[in-house]
């Protein structure tokens, strides 16, 4: 068995590097209009995934077999939270929503994560995991305004605002569900198992899409980009995510949402030819000390 202490130095190291991971989301969700629509999208992302667990789950699946009833309903809730609602409908609020919008709404998940990891988890947050969290915040929200605050004044409400409100939500949900529900699966398996209810979810409002979309898009681009987030905000992201859940905690996990603004302006940069601005820099170095301060704190 890995050295306990080791496994809590690599979920800090994970504090940082998964969010660099899920940014890769925004490249998908912007470059994906007009190659594949977003329940395929969502749909095939997943079944990716589950074909790349699936190997590694299937000895303990076997032997573990038939799930419970529980296991079940678990598995198609907890799905519907991370693999539908966090997947196929914030590509379908993009289309409708700015992303000064969401990446202010996708901000509320770290504080209801860590309120309700408090309230039902009871984990202890101290006073300089709160200031940390402030400043972090503090930080997106300069980041996505450019440096000018003020415009928060100036928010138009768009049906995108909701989904994605929706989707702050159902993550929180889902981060205090994945913690607060024990499971006799290892990661991978649980994950593995969480996938198939997610698809289950995810299939009829697929077919749905297919039957009422009038051009409906789905290209090798779209392909691509479907492969692309099932390996990076995929596979490889949540299986930290649950690790740094562990390891962390569910409160002190939820702050790597923060850095996404600060990652998303890096690919935007080497991906889009889109440079980083003073705004980037000053942002940035507020994310990383809030995320430093929640990260040093004790155990």
């Amino acid at each position: 068995m890995a050295n306990p202490s080791w496994n809590y130095r690599l979920a800090l190291i994970l504090l940082w590097v998964t969010p660099a991971l899920w940014s890769t989301n925004y490249f998908v969700a912007r470059a994906a209009p007009g190659h594949i629509e977003a329940h395929l999208l969502a749909f095939l992302r997943w079944f990716m995934v589950f074909l790349i667990l699936f190997p590694f789950a299937y000895k303990e699946l076997r032997a573990a077999w038939p799930l419970t009833t529980f296991e079940k309903k678990d598995a198609v809730i907890t799905g519907a939270m991370g693999m539908w609602i966090c997947g196929a409908i914030v590509y379908l609020a993009g289309q409708t929503t700015t992303a000064l919008n969401i990446g202010l709404l996708y901000a509320l998940s770290p504080v209801l994560i860590a309120i309700a990891s408090v309230r039902f988890l009871g984990e202890r947050f101290s006073p300089r995991q709160s200031i940390g969290v402030a400043l972090a915040m503090l930080g997106m929200i300069w980041i996505v305004t450019k440096g000018h605050p003020m415009v928060l004044a100036d928010l138009e409400i768009r049906p995108g605002d909701l989904w994605i409100l929706m989707a702050v939500v159902s993550w929180a949900g889902y981060s205090i569900r994945m913690k607060a529900v024990s499971s006799r699966f290892t990661p991978v398996t649980r994950l593995t198992v969480i996938t198939v209810g997610g698809l289950f979810v995810l299939l009829p409002f697929t077919l749905l899409e297919w039957f009422v979309v009038t051009d409906y898009a789905v290209t090798l681009e779209g392909f691509s980009l479907a492969v692309l987030a099932a390996l990076l905000p995929g596979v490889f992201s949540y299986l930290a995510y649950a690790f740094m859940q562990k390891e962390l905690g569910a409160a002190r996990s939820g702050t790597v949402l923060y850095l996404g603004p600060f990652y998303a302006g890096l690919i935007s940069w080497l991906l889009l030819n889109e440079p980083p601005s003073d705004f980037h820099f000053v942002g940035g170095a507020f994310i990383l000390l809030g995320i430093f301060w929640v990260s040093r704190a004790p155990r």
